[in-house]
């Protein structure tokens, strides 16, 4: 998970790819039990025992797989198998037998440093889950780019990260790039500090801890900088991230709602020599995008 300077095109491969539960078969289980009854010398017949175990052992594998998942959402440089199979309590074996199936299915995927990582399907189904919003502010968002000449990101709040769901790449021959399906930290990212502005302050409190660990030099690294900035960011609409999580890199800002609440932070990354001096006529662009999509949105 890295946002880079790049000289070249990002193109982004869609797989579309399904998991599909299949239903255990108990009948085998069922025949050999109705045999053992109907071999009872005395009394009435028994009825074929149904066993549960199979049932239980299926629930309790989808319960693994969930909780692995979880646990490469919440850690932005993947897990090893060794260190999945430490943090779940299970053997070696058995992760790397619930990870194959899951790598099958395209719901995890190995890094090249060797590390799980989420893989596609999952973030697709998140993707899906926010379409329509995508879909809506996707033209605004390309003309967004285009006027200024830079990259924008369309990204989301997604297990206490932020997920890049979608980008308009800069077609100058130095602009930032980032990987769709990317996670980053919220504290140290326009678009994260955009999304947390527009949480309750208990949740902001219950993603975002005391101390923060710093990225560079410009990192805020206490709760309670970052909330006075969440403030000014929720008056004005409008989040920075200036060399707060890479240095040589600049952001602004901004999050829109469809109307069933559903949110999304669109930002526009450049490097900071394009940025400075320039933040006046970028942030008037971002605000003005955002009141467009937002009547895109709700119809007006």
């Amino acid at each position: 998970m890295k946002t880079h300077l790049e000289a070249h095109d990002l193109s982004e491969g869609r797989p579309d790819r399904r998991a599909v539960a299949r239903p255990l078969d108990h009948q085998a289980e069922a025949n050999q039990s109705g045999r053992a009854a109907r071999s009872q010398p005395n009394g009435p017949a028994v009825p074929p025992a149904q066993s549960k175990a199979p049932r239980r052992e299926g629930v309790q594998v989808i319960a693994r797989a969930a909780e692995m998942m979880r646990l490469l959402a919440a850690s932005s440089e993947g897990l090893t198998h060794g260190q999945l199979a430490e943090r779940v309590n299970l053997p070696r074996s058995t992760v790397h037998r619930i990870v194959g199936a899951l790598d099958a299915e395209g719901f995890v995927r190995p890094a090249p440093s060797g590390k799980l990582r989420l893989g596609p399907a999952l973030i697709g189904l998140v993707v899906s889950s926010r379409q329509d919003l995508r879909h809506e502010a996707a033209p605004y968002l390309e003309r967004l780019s285009h006027e200024l000449h830079e990259t924008v990101d369309l990204a989301v709040l997604d297990g206490g990260q932020v997920l890049f769901i979608d980008q308009y790449t800069s077609r100058r021959q130095l602009r930032i790039v980032s990987e769709i399906g990317a996670r980053f930290p919220l504290y140290c990212t326009a678009n994260g500090k955009a999304l947390l502005a527009e949480l309750p302050l208990a949740e902001v409190e219950r993603l975002v801890p005391e101390e923060l660990p710093a990225l560079t030099e410009n990192t805020l690294t206490t709760r309670e900088k970052l909330l006075a900035e969440l403030t000014r960011a929720r008056t004005d609409r409008l989040a920075f991230d200036c060399e707060e999580h890479t240095l040589g890199i600049s952001a602004v800002g901004s999050v829109v709602k469809d109307a069933v609440g559903n949110m999304a932070a669109f930002t526009v990354v450049m490097p900071t020599a394009r940025f400075e001096g320039h933040e006046d006529v970028i942030s008037k662009a971002v605000l003005r995008t955002r009141e467009e999509i937002q009547a895109a949105l709700h119809g007006g």
